[in-house]
């Protein structure tokens, strides 16, 4: 299997499919996912002559367990890594929920000089939590609840947010996939404790500075049921921010548009790829 090598020795998992010469399209995953997640997404472009790339982050999947370095401003530099290692230029990079974050964060970290798009999708930017700059937030004891849930039993905790929340599964007259709620949460208990934890933890930050320098088109996507980040929270206050944004709100969606619109997503990144 591919695996780098990072800075502090920590292995890092990733996908690589497609055509080698093709366009690059990068993504990085929710929490407390892996590359897993955007099998459609990658089976789909790289069908379409794409490269397509997803890492599995540390602490998550296939990468080592790390105790320590589990923060946004590590993930931005262990991403920086991988796109270094395989030389990836000209990429449109596509971030799921903290996934999001991620690239917002490694863009303000190391420059956009490799990256040409960039795509959220349910992403928690530019903050998740209620502040004096992001009224509209969820309140800080929401993650409280999360980390002491976790501590409790992660693995019953594990279940009830794909169950419940995340793919809206919860709501009246809801299509019901138990291989999603199972394909969820496998790839949580293979993440690893400590990472998933100090990952709620990356909620608190701000993350709008960061977002509002981006000097690159951005595409926002998001659901307007959106349970874990709240449109008002998420893609209503991004877009007030972007310099170069396009926004698109799903009507009904769901936290994981990836995995419930994969058809819709697909055609909406392939799109903006050709645009």
């Amino acid at each position: 299997m591919p695996f780098i090598t990072l800075r502090d020795n920590a292995e890092l998992y990733y996908k690589d499919w497609g055509n080698k010469t093709g366009p690059v399209v990068l993504f990085s995953h929710g929490w407390p996912l892996n590359a897993d997640n955007w099998e459609a997404q990658m089976f789909f472009l790289a069908n379409q002559g794409y490269r397509t790339i997803a890492h599995d982050r540390r602490g998550h999947g296939r990468s080592e367990q790390t105790w320590e370095n589990n923060d946004i401003d590590s993930w931005a530099d262990d991403l920086s890594e991988l796109v270094e290692k395989l030389d990836l230029k000209d990429m449109t990079v596509v971030g799921h929920s903290t996934g999001g974050s991620e690239l917002v964060r490694y863009c303000a970290r190391h420059g956009t000089t490799r990256v040409k798009k960039m795509v959220l999708i349910s992403a928690n930017v530019p903050c998740l939590i209620k502040t004096d700059r992001t009224p509209n937030g969820i309140d800080v004891s929401i993650l409280d609840g999360f980390r002491s849930a976790m501590e409790k039993d992660r693995a019953q905790f594990f279940r009830d947010v794909p169950t419940g929340p995340f793919f809206s599964f919860n709501r009246p007259h809801a299509t019901i996939s138990q291989g999603l709620i199972e394909a969820w949460f496998q790839q949580g208990m293979q993440a690893g404790f400590k990472a998933s934890y100090d990952t709620t933890l990356s909620w608190h930050n701000y993350y709008g500075d960061d977002f509002k320098e981006l000097d690159i088109p951005v595409l926002l996507l998001q659901g307007d049921d959106d349970q874990i980040v709240p449109i008002q929270t998420g893609v209503l206050e991004a877009i007030k921010l972007a310099k170069q944004g396009t926004l698109k709100v799903y009507p009904g969606g769901a936290h994981a548009l990836p995995n419930l619109n994969a058809e819709e997503v697909n055609n909406d990144l392939l799109n903006f790829l050709k645009s």
